[in-house]
């Protein structure tokens, strides 16, 4: 089976992305990273990890503008998706991880 590489975005990568890598880690057929557009992100956006993605999942709008202006190279043509969540959720809040699992639904491969 091919494993396709999700990247999660969200600002500071502390909260919403982390959360999303850590529930979608196990599923079938991924892997999983996150990474956050602010320069003091805990794991800060980089060329390498865009290109590492094969489809790249952002938190809000102003994340996919960010990540088109700073990584336009390495961009080329992945799959950028907004998955419009706010940023009002703690790090593996149940309710987060709710909205996170109905709005993957239908990138995630089925086996």
């Amino acid at each position: 089976m091919t494993h396709r590489n999700f990247l999660f975005v969200c600002s500071q990568n502390k909260l919403r992305s982390p959360t999303a890598e850590q529930v979608f880690a196990d599923s079938p057929g991924i892997n999983t990273l996150s990474a956050g557009t602010n320069n003091d992100a805990d794991e800060p956006l980089s060329d390498e990890l865009v290109e590492w993605a094969d489809f790249i999942f952002v938190m809000e709008r102003q994340h996919r503008n960010k990540l088109q202006r700073k990584h336009r190279a390495a961009l080329k043509d992945k799959r950028v998706v907004v998955l419009n969540i706010p940023d009002d959720y703690a790090f593996m809040d149940p309710d987060l991880i709710r909205l996170l699992e109905t709005k993957m639904q239908r990138w995630l491969p089925t086996n």
